[in-house]
This record gives structure tokens, sequence and C-alpha cells, in this order.
């Protein structure tokens, strides 16, 4: 079993280093391990420490042959964004392209990697419109438009926490959603319930490339201070 990272590293350290790790080996994940970075994940905050979170760990190799298959036509559709919208400006023509292999690396062997992690949630429980004040029921269509844009609020954080606790123990990660587009198929493949949504599929398994550092778009060029276009006093 390849050697599991050091569990002193530190949180900049792991912020600072988390690449986006889509190569990863065959060996099997031990399953405290797994378990040690689930319960990271359910450390994370949440709506109203609602913690509707669930995640389905696939391990049996058909299962991960199966998703892997949904994933490959779900990234055709990505393959075709991407090509499509063009390289980013502040990537290069050659960073572009090794952006785009990694990414055909994953679309193509995803269903390789020892383990694939989706993270779900249930859909949020609203109160009856009748049992509201009149002046909120009045605006019930925007409180159901607002529940559903805030949803990922209450599971990202916990995909956070996936990665930075794979990083600590040495593991590879990615987030990647290319899936939903498909995900009456996944849902279909692994039994999981018409009201819940998967958030990500997430491979996880010993990295083959090394981790970090990143690279990053400089903080003024992102960041505004106090008003937008106000350019942020730090570098």
């Amino acid at each position: 079993m390849p050697e599991m990272g050091s569990p002193n590293i530190g949180l900049f350290e792991a912020i600072y280093t988390a690449r986006s790790i889509r190569r990863l080996k065959p060996d099997p994940v031990p399953e405290e391990l797994i378990t040690k970075i689930l319960d990271a994940a359910t450390r994370a905050s949440s709506g109203g420490n609602a913690q509707g979170w669930a995640f389905v760990v696939v391990r049996q190799p058909d299962l991960r042959r199966q998703l892997g298959v949904i994933y490959r036509k779900a990234s055709d559709i990505a393959e075709a964004m991407y090509a499509a919208r063009g390289r980013p400006p502040h990537l290069t023509e050659q960073q572009f392209a090794r952006l785009m292999a990694s990414g055909k690396y994953l679309w193509d062997h995803i269903g390789e990697a020892p383990v694939l992690l989706l993270p779900c949630s249930h859909r949020p429980v609203l109160p009856a419109r009748e049992a509201l004040p009149p002046d909120v029921a009045a605006s019930w269509d925007e409180e159901v438009a607002y529940a559903e844009r805030i949803r990922g609020a209450s599971v990202y954080p916990a995909v956070q926490n996936i990665i930075l606790a794979c990083r600590g123990l040495g593991l590879g990660t990615v987030i990647t959603t290319n899936h939903i587009r498909r995900e009456d198929e996944v849902k279909a493949l692994l039994g999981i319930p018409e009201d819940v949504s998967t958030w990500a599929l997430m491979p996880v398994g010993w990295p083959i490339d090394k981790f970090g550092p990143l690279t990053r778009r400089p903080l003024k060029e992102v960041v505004h201070s106090d008003r937008w276009g106000a350019a942020w006093p730090g570098n």
C-alpha cells in the first residue's frame, strides 16, 4: 500500500497544495481512511444545522465501471462545451492544453479509481404556505426559488472538507460534476431516491501525480474593496 501522508500537515499547506488530482493508482484505499474522510465531511456547516447530506461510497468494481460509462457519456457534452468556450484568458495555450488533457484522462478513466464518492443531499422541507405570515406567503414563489438557489451551501462545505482530508492523508481527489447531466442514470444505477440530489462525483485514491503548489490569479484581479471595481490594497 502506498505510504499515507503525514497527519501533521498544516491547514494552509493543505489549502495551498490540494491540487485537483485526476490520475490515481488502482491500489485500494483502507476503509478506515475512507471513514476518516467521511467523518471530516460531516464536520462541515449546513443551513439551519439540518445536516441533510448523505454520501454514497462506491467500491464495487462493476458499479464503478458502469458509473464510468455514464460519466464518459456526460463528459462528451462537457468536452464540447469546453471546446466551444475556448481558452480562459488567464491560461496560456500550453496550460489550457494540459488542462484539457488532464480532464480527458479523468473522463476516460474515472471508473478505474478505487473509490467513487458521491456527496448528496435531501431536498429541503419547506413549511406549508398557509402556515406562513401573509406577507411571507405572498412571496412564496420567491422563497421556493431562494431555497433552491442556496442548496449547495449545505453540501459543498462538506465537499471541501473531503478535499482537505484527502490531502492530509496523502490521497488525491477532485470535485467533478459532469455526471449531473446524466443524473437519472446514476440514481437508477445506485438506487438513490428521487428526492435526493447528487452534487459531485469524486474519485479518491493514491495519486500518480504530485500535489501542488497551486497557481492562481492574483488577488488584485478578483477582490474588490468595499465596492465593486475598487482595488484591494493587498497583493
